[in-house]
């Protein structure tokens, strides 16, 4: 049976010291703070994160570049036969795309990039999918295949906090954000594919997390099927407020009885866009293999 390396990246939630337990190889990923160079959880905690964003420093994020993605392709296939690489979604970067043109023109046969379009909570699903195919002993091709014929099957919401960020960041104007600020919105986000858009307005917090409870439901229900609970994994995710997010899972396990759902923080890379204070939930339909 072929050996298949599992990689991803740091947007999957999934830390270095998680990797050796999960038996997946994790790419950190660059973030420029005050035009110097930092890797997630190698020499960037959350709570740095958090405090240089607080600090209102200049933070960006940013992507492997090919030679370091070229010398950890080349250690792994010393013990590998091939690699499954799943990066975060090539529409909220431009990492996946890149690292898709550098395996086609160097690592054909070797190195399989997957844009299967997810981020966080439930790219961490997608590299724990890959894995367990692989120890199944699925062929790369059929992993690679399986993964993206379920890739829509996925939905994030996330509730911010702040519109401050988005407005740093330019994706609304400075007027709307004052507007919002004013009236206190809580604006709901999605991701189902490529984008964050927005999904819809909430007056309060409450009335947001109904909002994304009945979304995932809705998603339950119509896009996936309306199968039993055991065929969905339920995921929390969150930024820098732990104590909000586990009131958040607790609310959750109520509304998903006998679901055992996993909580992350939001990949940092989201999180430059959205700032603190944000949650989230998610719904993946479970791969059958």
């Amino acid at each position: 049976m072929a050996k298949i390396a599992i990689l991803t990246d740091s947007n999957s939630g999934i830390t270095q010291a998680q990797s050796k337990e999960l038996g997946i190889f994790v790419v950190p990923m660059p973030f420029m703070i005050d035009e110097e160079e930092f890797f997630e959880d190698i020499n960037l905690t959350q709570e740095q994160f958090y405090q240089k964003l607080g600090d209102n420093a200049n933070v960006s994020t940013s992507q492997p570049t090919p030679d370091s993605l070229m010398k950890i392709w080349d250690e792994l296939l010393k013990d590998h036969d091939s690699i499954i690489y799943i990066p975060m979604s090539s529409g909220l970067s431009g990492s996946c795309q890149s690292a898709y043109m550098f395996a086609q023109e160097e690592y054909e046969g070797k190195v399989f990039v997957v844009d299967n379009q997810r981020i966080s909570v439930t790219q961490r699903q997608s590299a724990i999918d890959a894995r367990d195919m692989a120890e199944k002993g699925y062929s790369a091709e059929e992993i690679v295949q399986k993964l993206m014929e379920t890739k829509f099957e996925s939905s994030i919401y996330i509730m911010l906090d702040t519109l401050y960020y988005l407005k740093k960041g330019g994706r609304i104007t400075p007027a709307a954000a004052a507007l919002g600020t004013l009236l206190r919105l809580k604006p709901v986000l999605q991701i189902q594919g490529e984008k964050l858009d927005a999904f819809a307005k909430a007056r309060t917090s409450n009335q947001g997390k109904s909002i994304m409870i009945n979304a995932i439901k809705n998603d339950i229900e119509t896009r996936f099927g309306g199968e039993e609970a055991k065929d969905y994994w339920i995921a929390v995710a969150y930024t820098k407020d732990i104590d909000a997010a586990n009131e958040w899972k607790k609310e959750l396990e109520k509304e998903f009885p006998g679901m055992d759902i996993h909580m992350d923080p939001l990949s940092l890379s989201v999180a430059c866009h959205i700032g603190p204070g944000a949650l989230a939930v998610t719904v993946t339909k479970k791969l059958h293999f």
